[in-house]
């Protein structure tokens, strides 16, 4: 579980987090994720690995402000060693009420930008990735 403190500058005239923010956490929350998994990213570069966004999705469902906590889960959705689909959930503090719920889609690629197949490539972290699912 990830978690973020909503800072002033993230917030609008409206007092309220501006949308923009809640996909900068869920990129935050990937990375952690990645991190706690054995695979940090600066470890997938230094392997030659990059793995972008090809897709996201979101669904905004309540508000938050100035110094809310949101805790962020992050889950495997799918992964075929090509695409991976990872799900986020956010709530706000101990509150158990779902604020945000979202989908990103990456593909992984070498320093060639051309498609790794990590299931074949990197059997480790291909089994790390689909044991979270």
């Amino acid at each position: 579980m990830y978690k973020h403190k909503v800072q002033y500058y993230e917030t609008d005239r409206m007092g309220i987090t501006h949308h923009s923010n809640y996909i900068r956490w869920m990129e935050e929350a990937r990375i952690d994720f990645l991190e706690r998994t054995g695979w940090p990213y600066d470890r997938l570069e230094r392997e030659g690995i990059a793995s972008p966004v090809i897709k996201l999705s979101c669904q905004y469902k309540k508000s938050t402000t100035f110094a809310d906590e949101v805790f962020i889960d992050v889950r495997v959705k799918e992964f075929n060693g090509i695409r991976l689909i990872i799900e986020y959930t956010m709530k706000k503090g101990s509150e158990e009420e779902i604020i945000f719920m979202g989908e990103s889609e990456h593909c992984f690629l070498d320093d060639s930008s051309r498609p790794i197949n990590i299931k074949s490539k990197y059997p480790e972290f291909y089994m790390e990735l689909t044991k979270q699912i």
